[in-house]
């Protein structure tokens, strides 16, 4: 069996999911840096750190990724206790925010940075609501206080954009940046999907 073709620097359940989803090779290592308040540096800083870690497989590529949801272009980070969560799912019910996720590929070919961003509008929520969603305990380690996928769903009126970016990998995105250090999925040998 040979070596993953790709590293994803991410401990993320959800971006792993996504990654897969496109059927190439990786292996998951987890970058181990402090994250600032800029998704683009914090993809690259993710990416670039495995790179030097544990080396960029041969012919193949590190990616990094970081998400913030930014309410009136103020990014909400992620909040640190069930307050504080409450507090930022309050502030984000019945309004429109936008989520930011930021992707760099390290490969010896090139280093690529994309951010992709989507549009979310938030249903209305009363106290009952935010109570029973911050009980959920799916807030933790999420940019915003919460995730689309799973009990979150509940909060979301709308999507404007690729769900995938809020979710934490824009998927599309992802592929064509493979594609250009020569990774894509639809490449020769790029199949079978690990993990």
């Amino acid at each position: 069996m040979h070596a993953p073709l790709i590293l994803l620097a991410s401990r993320s359940p959800q971006r792993r999911a996504l990654l897969g989803a496109l059927g190439v090779e990786f292996r998951v290592v987890v970058a181990g840096v402090d994250e600032g308040s800029d998704a683009v540096v914090n993809a690259h800083r993710k990416a670039e750190a495995v790179a030097e870690r544990v080396g960029l497989p041969s012919g193949g590529a590190v990616i990094g990724a970081d998400t913030e949801v930014l309410l009136d272009g103020r990014a909400l980070g992620k909040p640190g206790d069930a307050r504080a969560a409450a507090r930022m799912v309050s502030s984000l019910a019945g309004r429109a925010h936008e989520v930011v996720t930021a992707v760099a590929v390290v490969s010896r070919a090139a280093t690529l940075q994309r951010s992709v961003a989507a549009r979310v509008e938030m249903r209305p929520a009363d106290r009952d609501r935010v109570a029973w969603y911050v009980a959920s305990g799916e807030w933790r380690e999420r940019a915003g206080g919460y995730a689309i996928q799973g009990a979150g769903a509940a909060l979301v009126e709308r999507v404007d954009g690729d769900p995938s970016t809020v979710i934490g990998l824009p998927v599309g995105a992802v592929a064509e940046m493979l594609a250009e250090v020569g990774l894509g999925p639809w490449a020769r040998g790029a199949q079978n999907s690990g993990g």
